[in-house]
């Protein structure tokens, strides 16, 4: 018997639509907190960082790379003056 999951369901559909449902969830999740006293809500934020995650996975991009990437901006300085700069 195969266990089917959720993500590898996901995973499965290819990188194009773990983006497209990564983008689905952070705009309803975005309009949701508009709604909201308070905004967003955990489960909701959840649900954004778990479709990111995914969205990463299939493009076989890490959360470490992810992260040290913005460890490296933060050194950099970036922001406020690159956007600017544009």
């Amino acid at each position: 018997m195969s266990v089917k999951s959720w993500t590898g369901e996901t995973l499965a559909k290819g990188p194009e639509k773990c983006a497209e449902k990564f983008g689905e969830e952070a705009v309803g999740d975005h309009r949701g907190g508009q709604r909201r006293p308070g905004g967003a809500d955990g489960a909701e934020a959840a649900d954004v960082l778990y479709h990111l995650l995914v969205m990463l996975a299939s493009r076989t991009c890490r959360l470490r790379t992810v992260l040290a990437e913005l460890g490296a901006a933060r050194g950099r300085g970036r922001g406020i003056a690159e956007k600017a700069g544009r």
